[in-house]
């Protein structure tokens, strides 16, 4: 059983440090007598002392430093009062035993102090059990206190904690973003299905207005207007112009087409199962044109740069397969990329072949108008503008539609770049327009201007350090090139000292041949 020196007892009214002073053997074993003596003030009293209370400031102080400890993060206020009543030891010998409630403080409370062991709760029964035995009888042990103040500041400080836990802009939930495009999936499925039933099925009776009527809805709308084509006159004209949006054309051309149809005839409760059929069809078509009206509005609130770069559906698709426009602000360009290629780039890894170019990307327009031979480019160059919409979208405050109009239209011209060879604008260009579009639109010159400011500034500085840096770079060349005449010139020289002293030397020998043939003529005259 470990000796504990000291508690570290975090509540709704502050931190407070008990010093152990008697640990009875018996602590922490589930026994009568212990609890028992856990629940007498009298007992317990005698068992810890109390060393430091530091109550909060004020209920934000305490619900930030509630929040610092829920991440597991020590608060400057407890590392002060920790430094302040813990013993000084180095921790190569013996170390203080200090029991808390969460591991990870405890974890954060033995790296920042060397000298600390920390006993966490959910590992120490002992640590457990003295800590309960604080918990009961805080309002008497921490000075100050009266009976109901720990209530009291508990309420306020869970409420204030739960809130801001639960706290989330409604027009900013990508929840409703997630399931209405699943929603949407769904339906088109239905409809596709259910239209391609009616058409089998009423074209043995009305061939002729396949042909006429192309939109799935718009069909089975027709189907329940028309019924029998045997009924059909010229005074139903008005009846299939409401439904064929007062196209009068289209609607001549069915009872036309009806006069001399060559289906066969229908009995009634064969046309009023297809009828139903048609209904259910015609009803699915609206519910569907009204969920994708309004995924388009909720798209505009809650990602609105990334509508505008990808259209609605696929931009949906997106975060729909990331789980929430939070995780698809984490991904890199390259995860996005190949988001919805999954089972292909697993397959590529495992065979060793050619990775996929895009994944749900292949949907956006700019993939399809782009050549065979640039695709996998405009989609590296899509992937990237995409995630810096998805963080532009998940991280500001105020949505705005100009990041993402701005990088349309470096799409566009990168699109004419492959093609025709224009240069397209650059992304610094871009930006400055962009954040010039914003300011007009909001008003923010204040903000803005000084971020300009400070863009220009750091403009001046760099272009400065350039001009430092290219003086530089000139000197440093001038001196080299001094350098080299030096050493030519040492060259030279040495060579002509050399040239001069081998001419010396070939002339002495001349020089003294004269002495020799003197030499010989006086030895012939003796």
């Amino acid at each position: 059983m470990a000796n504990v020196n000291y508690l570290l007892f975090e509540s709704a009214v502050g931190f407070s440090l008990f010093e152990v002073v008697h640990q009875a053997d018996t602590v922490g074993l589930e026994l009568p007598e212990v609890k028992d003596a856990m629940k007498d003030l009298d007992k317990f009293g005698k068992m810890v002392k109390l060393r430091s209370f530091n109550p909060w400031n004020s209920a934000a102080h305490g619900l930030e430093a509630i929040n610092l400890i829920s991440e597991g993060i020590m608060p400057d206020h407890l590392k002060n009062t920790l430094e302040l009543n813990l013993p000084q030891t180095s921790g190569k010998k013996s170390k203080i035993v200090l029991g808390v409630v969460d591991k990870r403080l405890a974890g954060e409370i033995s790296g920042t102090f060397p000298g600390v062991q920390c006993e966490a709760a959910d590992t120490s029964e002992v640590v457990a059990a003295l800590l309960r035995g604080i918990r009961t009888h805080a309002s008497k042990l921490l000075k100050g206190l009266q009976d109901g103040d720990i209530n009291r500041a508990q309420l306020g400080l869970g409420h204030a904690y739960s809130r801001a836990k639960v706290k989330f802009s409604v027009h900013k939930n990508d929840n409703h973003i997630i399931q209405g495009i699943a929603t949407l999936d769904a339906l088109d499925k239905g409809i596709n299905s259910g239209a391609m039933r009616v058409r089998e099925w009423y074209g043995w009776h009305f061939p002729e207005l396949i042909r006429i009527v192309s939109d799935n809805g718009t069909y089975a709308k027709c189907v329940i207007a028309v019924g029998n084509k045997k009924t059909l006159t010229d005074e139903s004209i008005d009846d299939l112009a409401n439904v064929l949006n007062q196209d009068e054309d289209k609607a001549k051309a069915i009872i036309q087409a009806a006069k001399v149809s060559m289906g066969q005839d229908i009995s009634d409760m064969d046309l009023n199962m297809v009828k139903d059929l048609a209904d259910n069809v015609s009803k699915m078509a609206d519910f569907r044109r009204i969920l994708a009206e309004s995924l388009d509005k909720k798209m505009g609130e809650v990602a609105p740069n990334l509508q505008v770069i990808l259209g609605t559906p696929v931009a949906a698709r997106l975060i729909s397969h990331a789980g929430s426009l939070t995780n698809l602000a984490k991904y890199p360009a390259s995860t996005l990329q190949i988001l919805g290629a999954e089972k292909a780039l697993f397959r590529a890894l495992k065979t060793k072949g050619a990775t996929p170019k895009y994944g749900l990307l292949y949907q956006s327009t700019f993939i399809g108008r782009a050549g065979p031979k640039v695709k996998g480019r405009i989609s590296r160059y899509l992937a990237n503008k995409c995630s810096i919409a998805s963080r532009i979208d998940n991280f500001s405050e105020n949505p705005t539609r100009r990041f993402g109009e701005v990088m349309r239209e470096q799409l566009e011209q990168r699109l004419e770049w492959y093609a025709k060879g224009i240069k397209p604008m650059k992304n610094t260009e871009a930006m400055d327009k962009a954040i010039k579009l914003v300011m007009d639109d909001e008003g923010d010159m204040d903000i803005d201007t000084e971020m300009l400011d400070t863009k220009t500034a750091a403009h001046t500085v760099s272009s400065e350090s350039k001009k430092d840096k290219s003086e530089k770079k000139d000197k440093k060349e001038k001196k080299d090139k001094k350098k080299d005449k030096e050493e030519k010139k040492d060259k030279k020289d040495k060579k002509r000292k050399a040239t001069s002293e081998d001419v010396e030397m070939v002339d002495a020998p001349d020089a003294a041949e004269p002495e020799k043939k003197k030499k010989k003529k006086s030895k012939k005259s003796e």
